[in-house]
Order: structure tokens, then C-alpha cells, then sequence
């Protein structure tokens, strides 16, 4: 697998929200369409601009858009890293099912997981 992409209604945007968030480099940019990848190589993400871009309801509800998938991303520290991705622009979401995770929402509705394995074991 090469990447996974996103829709959004601005590529750019979406990307620079998680370029910040990963610190990944860029590795492809067009007006509609932008790549960021790990620098040792590896999947990244891609962003594609959607005009019709319907924001998704998490938890899902028979009468809303449901999510096609959501990124889970390990990092060192859970609550420095929410508040990392929060001061990006991120938004905790109301539900948080585990306690040793953390959905959040980018700033175009996606929600993806936050946890950390160290804390898990701590």
C-alpha cells in the first residue's frame, strides 16, 4: 500500500493539519491533490480536494454520514500529544470509549485515535 487519502473540501488545508500533527515532509503538491509521507520512506496520507464533501457523524447514526474509516496514530505521551493536535486544530471528541485512547476529530471532521502503548502499560 502507498497511501491512504483523505477527502476534504481543501487538500492543502487538511494537509498541513496533519503535516503538523506527524511531522511528515511533503512528497507531492498540486492544487487538488497533496501527498505527506514518513521521511525514512514508507505509506503516507493523501488529501484530495471534495467539493462534495460531507463531514462524518462518529458515533455513527442511521441518519448521518457515517465514517469510512479513521487513522490511529501511537505516540510517545497521550495528553501531551491531544494537546499538540488540539492547539492544531483538532477537536476531542464528546465519546471517548477507552480509556487509554483518545478520538479526535481533524479540522474537517475525521475522526482518528490517539493512544499511547507506554501509557497503556503504565
Amino acid at each position: 500500500m502507498a497511501a491512504t487519502t483523505l477527502d476534504a473540501p481543501d487538500a492543502r488545508a487538511l494537509a498541513r493539519f496533519y503535516q503538523g500533527l506527524l511531522g511528515w515532509p511533503l512528497r507531492r503538491d498540486e492544487r487538488d491533490w497533496v501527498e505527506i509521507a514518513p521521511p525514512d520512506g514508507g505509506a503516507g496520507l493523501s488529501f484530495q480536494t471534495e467539493p462534495l464533501f460531507i463531514r462524518p457523524h462518529w458515533p455513527a447514526t442511521r441518519s448521518e454520514q457515517q465514517i469510512m474509516m479513521h487513522l490511529d496514530i501511537e505516540v510517545n505521551h497521550l495528553s501531551s500529544a491531544v494537546e499538540h493536535a488540539v492547539a492544531l486544530g483538532a477537536t476531542l471528541a464528546d465519546v471517548q470509549p477507552q480509556d487509554d485512547v483518545r478520538v479526535l476529530f481533524d479540522p474537517v471532521g475525521h475522526p482518528f485515535c490517539l493512544f499511547s502503548a507506554a501509557d497503556a502499560r503504565a
